[in-house]
């Protein structure tokens, strides 16, 4: 039975996910969409609920009357069918719609509608560009995901489910108590209207405050991740009470805003707690001088004041409701100021699948920016001939970093175009030019998964032998049997913690060269990718990157001149410019700028 509710909302839906929009009530209808015929039906049986329950208040009120009235003797034959008929109703109808509403609310909702949420805002920011992840800590991003999904479930459930107390108790209870005598609603109103009153000056505020922790939360949460995620860095330089000091801060703006709210918690309890003791003196009062003037029966007198002893405590419910209603309503406003961000880098409506017969490279007139209007690459052309090997030389900044992340397309260039094969990259899938482009960088990052896991992330669909194969190639199958993890897994089963912090630079560097090795692109990118190794060790792969270089387009970085001498080509940048082009030897021949940073090394390492 659980299982059959718990199906009925698929946590995964296969559809695209689309960029939300900024708005929020469009935003969290955004995000409910495939969720509404099961609010519906989960609001309808709610309603049955509160229905069921006024009415209970109601036929009590039949009973004190019978009680005060009708004889013993007579009584159950009298009144036995009525009395049998609300037994049935408190045992069998009532739980029945109580079962039903909770299986659609908590087996079917609760869990399955926040997870579509994730995992649709998840696909929508993994295709985000990279500057997107480069603005925000990576600690914050997860949080809002996870804090906005949770946010928008509660800010429709909760508004659903007061505009049915409401309606129900409120109004069922001004209806009920006004059959029995008009006068008995005057007080029902005039505490309907101080609670609006109430509410109006409260949770506007009470929102707004929740707005501003939902932001310090996800700050106080993002600094203490970057931390966690940097703790070698921290250590390396004993800043351990430095980043408790930096911690502290981010706590205590997050703990401002608790104060603030806590405050107004307090005067709206007081505030509320006195408008209900009004109702209930004023209700119970008005009751006896009624029944006195025998204008209303004990039953009356019983139905009124239960009913607002009920409406006591609903109110304080609705009241919280409503405020953690805009607390949920703060944080979700929060949210889409990350999520609803559009893509920068998308790809077009009929984009076409890349296809890579020779490796040619055309870089035409292409200038970028960073959107800063000069600098960095300034009507750059550049052309790499089908399985060339080219090496990229300059100081730090020239823009050599720049354009390897244009030809990957992590950014879109700002005028110009880049051609593989004469095809535009801005017009083919950014999946199907990352495809086609392996690359192995200084700064190599890892999975927190499996030896085994972060080799066939470069092709998943490769069998064991081309795994262990592509590991003997980059010399790792030495050190890969002795590792180990915390959960008893060994060798290629073994987990290498976050970003690969488990495993030496060298290390790293070796599995991330068999990466490539098995993914076997026909374009390889190479930023510095033998730096993290020793000389032994780099010799030793170098014969295997000559193997992979093979038949490819080549484009490698590299500040130590040496490692990129031998290279068919080498280009020269200066601020955003190419300024020589030749080989190594015909560059030291022209005296230029390449000869005077070959002059300039120190140990073989390209100065500032």
């Amino acid at each position: 039975m659980f299982r059959w509710f718990e199906r009925r909302l698929d946590p995964f839906p296969t559809e695209d996910p689309a960029q939300p929009p900024r708005g929020l009530l469009a935003f969290c209808v955004h995000y409910t969409r495939g969720a509404w015929p099961f609010l519906v039906i989960s609001a309808l049986l709610t309603a049955s609920v509160a229905i069921t329950e006024v009415w209970l208040f109601s036929f009590l009120g039949n009973i004190v009357d019978w009680l005060s009235h009708q004889d013993r003797s007579t009584f159950v034959q009298n009144e036995g069918w009525k009395l049998a008929g609300m037994f049935l109703v408190v045992m069998a109808l009532l739980p029945l719609l109580v079962l039903t509403s909770s299986l659609f609310n908590f087996q079917t909702l609760m869990g399955n509608y926040p997870m579509r949420i994730r995992w649709l805002v998840h696909r929508y920011l993994l295709r985000q560009s990279m500057s997107f992840f480069q603005d925000e800590f990576a600690g914050r991003i997860a949080t809002k995901v996870m804090q906005t999904a949770l946010a928008v479930r509660e800010c429709v459930i909760k508004l659903i489910d007061v505009l049915n107390y409401v309606a129900v108790y409120f109004l069922g209870t001004v209806l009920v108590v006004g059959l029995a005598d008009w006068r008995l609603m005057i007080p029902l109103l005039g505490w309907a209207l101080g609670y609006t009153l109430m509410m109006r000056h409260f949770i506007p505020r009470l929102g707004k405050v929740a707005e501003e922790q939902a932001d310090a939360r996800s700050v106080m949460t993002g600094g203490i991740v970057d931390a966690y995620t940097n703790i070698q860095t921290v250590k390396l330089f004993s800043h351990a009470q430095r980043e408790a000091r930096h911690a502290r801060e981010g706590m205590t703006e997050f703990m401002t805003t608790v104060y603030r709210q806590m405050r107004l918690v307090t005067l709206v309890n007081v505030s509320l707690y006195l408008l209900n003791g009004m109702l209930l003196a004023s209700v119970t009062g008005l009751a006896l001088w009624l029944w006195l003037q025998a204008s209303i029966g004990v039953g009356a007198v019983a139905v009124a004041v239960g009913l607002v002893l009920r409406l006591w405590s609903m109110s304080q419910w609705i009241m919280w409701e409503i405020s953690a209603l805009f607390e949920n309503i703060g944080t979700v406003q929060d949210g889409v100021q990350t999520i609803a961000r559009p893509q920068t880098v998308t790809d077009h409506e009929d984009a076409k699948e890349l296809v890579v017969s020779q490796g040619e490279i055309r870089f035409d007139q292409v200038s970028f920016h960073y959107g800063k209007g000069s600098g960095v690459l300034e009507d750059l052309n550049l052309h790499i001939r089908p399985g060339e090997r080219i090496g990229l030389v300059g100081r730090s900044g020239a823009g050599k970093s720049t354009l390897v992340n244009l030809l990957l397309r992590f950014h879109d260039v700002e005028r110009g175009r880049i051609l593989i094969d004469g095809q535009d990259i801005a017009e083919v899938s950014q999946d199907s030019l990352r495809r086609h482009i392996g690359m192995v960088t200084q700064d190599t990052s890892l999975l927190h998964r499996s030896v085994r896991d972060n080799i066939l992330y470069g092709r998943p669909d490769a069998t064991e032998e081309m795994m262990l194969e592509a590991a003997r190639s980059a010399h790792a199958d030495g050190f890969i049997p002795g590792l180990s993890d915390a959960r008893g897994r060994r060798g290629y089963d073994a987990h290498v913690g976050e970003r690969g912090v488990k495993l030496s630079g060298g290390q790293r560097q070796r599995i991330a060269i068999a990466r490539v090795m098995l993914k076997d692109a026909p374009i390889l990118i190479l930023d510095e990718a033998t730096s993290a190794l020793d000389s032994e060790v780099e010799a030793a792969i170098q014969e295997n990157l000559n193997l992979l270089m093979r038949g490819k387009t080549v484009i490698a970085i590299a500040h130590r001149l040496s490692t990129i001498a031998e290279m068919d080509r080498l280009i020269v940048m200066d601020q955003g410019r190419i300024v020589e082009d030749g080989s190594h030897a015909e560059l030291i021949s022209r005296g230029g700028l390449y000869a005077q940073l070959w002059a300039r090394q120190s140990g073989g390492f390209l100065g500032e």
